[in-house]
């Protein structure tokens, strides 16, 4: 069986960051650094709060496979453009 691929799309916008797989959507908003922390990332993600698809597909989970790609997708986009994004 051929392994199935799964094309990811991310656009910024100012504060989130918007991912397209197929008809799905995932909508993910920069989070706050810790108070004490030294952050110096353009973008914040936790990555324990990406669950689910946006409506209406909140119902699917997003699987730690796609959850993977969808990392990594985000830090290709980034690099592309010479912004940091760090994973908490």
């Amino acid at each position: 069986m051929a392994k199935r691929s799964a094309r990811l799309s991310v656009d910024l916008t100012e504060g989130s960051l918007r991912i397209h797989r197929g008809d799905k959507v995932l909508t993910i908003t920069s989070a706050a650094a810790p108070p004490d922390a030294e952050v110096t990332a353009d973008f914040i993600v936790y990555l324990d709060e990406i669950l689910h698809w946006d409506e209406p597909h909140d119902g699917s989970e997003i699987a730690i496979e796609d959850l993977q790609r969808i990392v990594e997708a985000i830090e290709e986009e980034f690099a592309r453009r010479g912004l940091t994004v760090e994973f908490e």
